[in-house]
């Protein structure tokens, strides 16, 4: 048997110690079909099935006590405490700093623990079982659970790791193994009623302090929905009044808050992983954002389902105002996996940008169809002037209170057109020689 080449996720170690060397090559191997969804964002999901093969190259026959498989996967947070004050150990009372590092705080969570034995039993009356020189494979099957999986996440305090570890057992030396990394993931449907839902702040701060005021500067934004995946544009809507003296600058972000928890203590991580900037708002000036595009990086998906560590997102429209704090908006944001079904995000908002601008139509719209044009207004000028008498004589500036201008002119326009016959009434003017006679 050959190694496969090409397919699957494969890890190995070299040539074990102890043995004269006997092992030249322990490979774990994974299948890709056994992954749904592969590619940027694949991975397995709860209940899948993940199979693959453990290789072994051996340079010469090899007594073996076992050779087992375990999957294990966990979320564990750890972090050393910054040292703190003693109250009272200085002189005169006065606190000082402890020496040393401060408390140490961990926390761990198994989501997965499989155990799996991939050689057979040995011979009876034997400890061992013999293995030939040459390649061998070991193929291997096993079942994540049904219930829901974390998905996998690595961090500055914490992490959550699945993996599937080979283990080759000898007598007389250390066990070897390999191990290679399950990329986890917990689907979350952008489409669900809870993420469907749009989100509307507003607020209001007054620039200056106590009696040197110089106005307030007030802010609305809005967005669709709660929920968007990576690779998605969120359209923002905000609107800004700058009633101050100052020149403000609107600004909107994605921030990513990372929330670790051990031992009741609490370790927060907050970054910003996406930013675009408006246009300048002068003293008195106001500004609207009718979808501005933030675009969502390669991010990880939120995580809310795992008590010891959570992912979450927010999105930020603030406004940096010179001399003074930043007025800020911050609506919360999920970060999914399957994106929203039906109209995309940038369809979406032009669609409601489209309603919400030109509702007045209804208000105005004649509920019956405009009747054909008039005679007036198709006929040529040439032709029109045929039928219809010149302009009326001017008329006295004392009359024209009870004698409007427009009626003439509605008059004009609006002429019936002429009876239809087949003679020219208006036939081109030649001069008609004929003889005269005179009677005498």
């Amino acid at each position: 048997a050959r190694f496969p080449r090409g397919r699957g996720a494969m890890a190995a170690a070299g040539p074990g110690p102890g043995a004269g060397g006997a092992v030249k090559t322990l490979a774990l191997v994974l299948e890709d079909e056994a992954r749904r969804g592969g590619g940027a964002g694949g991975g397995y999901c709860s209940g899948d099935t993940v199979s693959g093969q453990v290789l072994l190259e051996l340079a010469r026959p090899l007594p073996l006590r076992g050779l087992r498989l375990e999957a294990a996967g966990r979320a564990r947070v750890s972090w050393t405490e910054s040292p703190g004050s003693v109250p009272g150990a200085g002189t005169w009372g006065v606190a000082v700093r402890a020496p040393g590092p401060g408390p140490r705080r961990e926390a761990e969570v198994r989501y997965l623990d499989i155990r799996q034995s991939l050689l057979r039993d040995p011979p009876e009356g034997e400890e061992n079982l013999v293995l030939l020189d040459g390649r061998h494979e070991f193929p291997f099957s096993f079942q994540l659970p049904q219930e829901p999986l974390v998905t996998s996440f690595t961090g500055k305090y914490g992490s959550i790791q699945y993996f599937v570890k080979a283990i080759l057992e000898r007598p007389a030396v250390p066990d070897q193994s390999v191990q290679t990394e399950l990329q986890v993931i917990s689907h979350i449907d952008v489409s669900s009623p809870a993420l469907l839902t749009p989100v509307l702040r507003s607020q209001e701060k007054m620039v200056g302090c106590w009696f040197f005021t110089s106005g307030p500067v007030s802010l609305s934004a809005k967005i669709e929905r709660k929920g968007y995946c990576n690779g998605e544009a969120i359209p923002i809507y905000a609107e800004i009044e700058n009633c101050s003296s100052r020149l403000i600058v609107p600004k909107a972000a994605i921030f990513q808050t990372q929330t670790y928890l051990a031992s009741g203590k609490t370790k927060t991580l907050r970054q910003m992983v996406a930013n675009v900037r408006g246009n300048h708002i002068a003293s008195g000036s106001t500004d609207t954002w009718n979808g501005k595009t933030l675009k969502i990086p390669p991010v990880s998906p939120s995580i809310l389902d795992c008590c010891i560590i959570r992912v979450e997102y927010s999105l930020a429209v603030y406004i940096h105002i010179p001399g003074a704090k930043k007025l800020m908006i911050e609506m919360p944001l999920v970060i999914g996996t399957i994106p929203c079904i039906g109209f995309s995000s940038r369809n979406s908002s032009i669609t409601n940008q489209f309603s919400m601008d030109m509702s007045w139509l209804a208000l105005t719209m004649p509920e019956h169809p405009e009747a054909p044009p008039n005679y007036a207004d198709v006929v040529s000028e040439e032709e029109f002037s045929r039928h219809v008498p010149a302009y009326p004589p001017p008329i006295d500036c004392e009359e024209q209170l009870c004698c409007p201008v427009f009626a003439y002119i509605q008059e004009f326009r609006f002429q019936p057109p002429p009876l239809y016959s087949e003679i020219d009434p208006h036939p081109t003017d030649v001069e008609e020689m004929q003889p005269v006679s005179f009677m005498l």
